[in-house]
């Protein structure tokens, strides 16, 4: 299959907020062109777009997974789930950890659970030793095995093809969101898959600043002889213009998902599916830290969407030389910047006979970035224009 990316370019504003917190409770920032930027980082943003998938109902259920230590748990209860005669919640719960330790897994019953055991707490069941990423589907594969084992008498899990079956069932028929975004298992590396997408920490197009909000609380049950505060503390935040970028391998996605989620359907099909679901999640989605407190809820100024065969390319350079704001704002000089420097490198670098591009923008000052490429009205044109292309792209002949 021929090499195809698509780039997601994206110019958002957020208001004073806190999307992305160090370990010091602050937003996270970055120095970039030698002055200190807003800066949020890929894993936060591509947390919301996997959130955003399900939120929105961008993709079936089946479509998607579930990234967490507690697999034996989901397991067992695929298992009682299977038929109207599963085993009893132990039995489940130990059908499902030896299926997950014959996919090469490694679980364990934290420390933390089997003291409060002690203390005559519910017996604990085991986790895994690490985030574990699985799709639905192979999920249920992995019950349906889990139960043939139950059924077999003669020590199933001493043979080496079931085993080798429980890794086959757990690296196949992967949910979307995992052929977008990867998998790693240190444990099990044959079970790895190489994410077909790329997100760059977004980072303010101008110098910032964070600041500190004092705030105070007052007690409701105070009386008026009762003064002061019922607690203070500060927050800390800041506001900028963000430029946001993502890269999307379609071969490699296609490639992650195999012949697909479904029989019945052509191979570009769920192929499709994902790059929609992804280029509208990435657009709309948006970290929520801090967000009862700030309330930042945006979306992008301008959108630009690029489908090329040669290599991503990130338009970051335009702001290397920090965005000034003298005249009280950034996006009419971002989308200035993106307008010049995005024809300039695509000039010399890049493929313009065998590039197609798409400009999403609201506003007047969004202007200068509308002949970049074929404009849409809306996200979901946008979408669907983009899905399109991928398609046609996917049905030429290597």
């Amino acid at each position: 299959m021929n090499r195809i990316f698509l780039d997601v370019h994206a110019l958002q504003t957020v208001p004073p907020s806190n999307l992305n917190r160090d370990d010091t409770g602050a937003p996270k920032t970055a120095i970039y062109g030698g002055v200190p930027r807003a800066r949020v980082s890929s894993q936060a943003w591509k947390r919301a777009i996997r959130t955003y998938f399900a939120d929105e109902h961008l993709l079936d259920p089946a479509e998607l997974g579930v990234r967490t230590k507690k697999i034996v748990e989901l397991l067992a209860d695929r298992i009682q789930a299977a038929g109207p005669d599963g085993p009893a919640r132990e039995t489940a719960l130990q059908l499902a950890d030896e299926t997950v330790k014959a996919a090469g897994l490694k679980t364990e019953i934290p420390k933390r659970k089997a003291d409060q055991a002690k203390d005559g707490g519910p017996a604990p069941a085991p986790e895994a030793k690490y985030l574990v990423f699985l799709s639905s589907r192979q999920l249920d594969g992995l019950a349906r095995l889990a139960l043939d084992s139950a059924a077999d008498t003669t020590g199933f899990w001493k043979e080496k093809k079931n085993k080798d079956l429980a890794r086959q069932i757990a690296d196949s028929r992967h949910s979307v969101d995992i052929a977008l975004f990867g998998r790693m298992v240190a444990d099990a590396a044959d079970i790895n898959v190489d994410a077909a997408v790329q997100v760059a920490h977004a980072i303010g197009v101008h110098r910032v600043e964070n600041e500190s909000d004092y705030f105070t609380a007052v007690d409701d049950e105070n009386t008026d002889a009762e003064t002061g505060a019922g607690m203070i503390g500060t927050v800390e935040f800041n506001s900028a213009t963000l430029y946001r970028y993502a890269a999307l391998g379609v071969h490699q996605l296609a490639a992650n998902l195999g012949q697909g989620l479904r029989d019945d359907e052509p191979r570009t099909e769920p192929v499709r599916r994902a790059v929609e679901a992804f280029v509208h999640g990435f657009v709309a989605s948006l970290p929520t830290g801090k967000i009862n407190t700030f309330g930042h809820h945006t979306l992008p100024d301008a959108v630009i969407v690029k489908l090329r065969t040669t290599r991503p390319v990130s338009f970051v350079a335009a702001f290397e030389d920090p965005i000034r704001g003298d005249q009280g704002g950034h996006v009419r000089e971002a989308c200035d910047r993106l307008a010049a420097y995005a024809p300039d490198i695509e000039t010399t670098y890049g493929d313009q006979a065998s590039t197609l591009t798409w400009v999403l923008r609201v506003g007047p000052n969004t202007q200068k970035i509308a002949d970049l490429g074929t404009e849409s009205e809306s996200l979901r044109d946008l979408v669907t224009a983009v899905g399109q292309a991928v398609t046609e792209h996917l049905d030429q002949p290597a």
